[in-house]
């Protein structure tokens, strides 16, 4: 049952990926083998195949959606049994850029890779992700921008958690089609990914035991 969940989600399936999340539960399968054996693997299959250019962005988005639907189902149940999300993220595109495909994207591959995921939407202000650091004491905080107007409020937020003393306790990532590895390492972030597959292996490296 579980190789024919991994196969909804590879296959970008909701309904069937919803329905047989459901059933395992139902037939007594534990709800963190389920997410290993079924959603992580199936998602680590999909971000591999972007990476050898086997799948595109559309098809990252349907299988996605169809791993969204699976946690709707057992979120709750990992909650109940007590297991803990590989690391947190907070996440939002910065101000005055109103683009969240790519963003909303890399929020499905990393709950789809066992991180539990703040996402705080498009048009962040610095004040709105420091509060969220504060609250949320993520290990993670991404940021993206679409723009090369907006991608100049990437360090205003990064200088944000400097004056707020909440810097040395979140690594920054940075995503979007403007940005590259030279202008994170410039403005001071701890890593930078060309896209959702990558952004999740930059992260699972962010984590202290990556």
């Amino acid at each position: 049952m579980l190789e024919e969940l991994k196969q909804a989600v590879l296959e970008g399936e909701q309904d069937k990926a919803t329905e047989l999340t459901e059933k395992a539960l139902s037939e007594g399968v534990g709800a963190e083998k389920i997410l290993n054996e079924a959603l992580i693997a199936a998602m680590d299959i999909v971000g591999a195949e972007y990476e050898r250019g086997d799948r595109y962005v559309p098809e990252m988005l349907i299988s996605a959606e169809a791993m969204k639907g699976a946690m709707g189902v057992l979120r709750p149940k990992l909650a109940e049994a007590g297991v803990k999300a590989r690391g947190k993220v907070v996440i939002g595109t910065v101000e005055g850029d109103l683009h969240d495909i790519g963003k909303n994207l890399v929020v499905m591959m990393l709950e789809g890779s066992g991180f539990e995921v703040e996402d705080l939407g498009i048009e962040v202000p610095a004040d709105n992700f420091v509060e969220a650091v504060r609250e949320h004491k993520p290990d993670i905080l991404g940021m993206s921008a679409l723009l090369t107007t907006t991608m100049v409020y990437m360090p205003e937020v990064i200088k944000a958690l400097q004056d707020a003393g909440l810097r040395d306790g979140v690594k920054v990532m940075l995503g979007g089609a403007p940005v590259n590895r030279e202008y994170s390492d410039k403005i001071g972030a701890d890593g930078y990914a060309p896209d959702a597959a990558s952004a999740v292996e930059l992260a699972k490296k962010l984590m202290p035991q990556g």
